[in-house]
């Protein structure tokens, strides 16, 4: 079971409610490979326990990602991370959409690549 007490940290003095401030960290503990596909988290009231916030709070993130297809409930087994990020999927869809565009417009890569950087800010 993966120890989020260990690096997940959450301000309540921070601009961003709290259940927002796990999400995220989760969703980047996903993304980095600190919590690999298959994971299993800590339970709501263990998470809420360890980061000293209300197990509503903690719900309610493991709720939304739950529902974006990050996490997965396995019924009395508890909470994993998924095994397919639905990010990828997504992301690979809209690249190939991207890179298609950009062809057919007679835009380069390099130029192409340009545009998602400027897009980023």
């Amino acid at each position: 079971m993966a120890d989020l007490g260990e690096w997940v940290r959450v301000d309540s003095e921070g601009g961003r409610p709290l259940f927002d401030q796990l999400r995220r960290q989760i969703i980047g503990g996903v993304r980095d490979g600190r919590l690999p596909p298959g994971t299993r988290l800590p339970t709501v009231r263990d998470l809420a326990q360890q980061l000293n916030m209300a197990v509503n709070t903690v719900a309610r993130s493991y709720r939304e990602l739950e529902a974006a297809g990050l996490l997965e409930t396995r019924g009395r087994f508890g909470t994993f991370v998924a095994r397919v990020d639905p990010a990828d999927a997504a992301m690979a869809t809209a690249a190939q959409t991207y890179a298609a565009s950009a062809k057919a417009l007679g835009v380069g890569k390099a130029d192409a690549l340009r545009y998602v950087e400027t897009a980023f800010g």
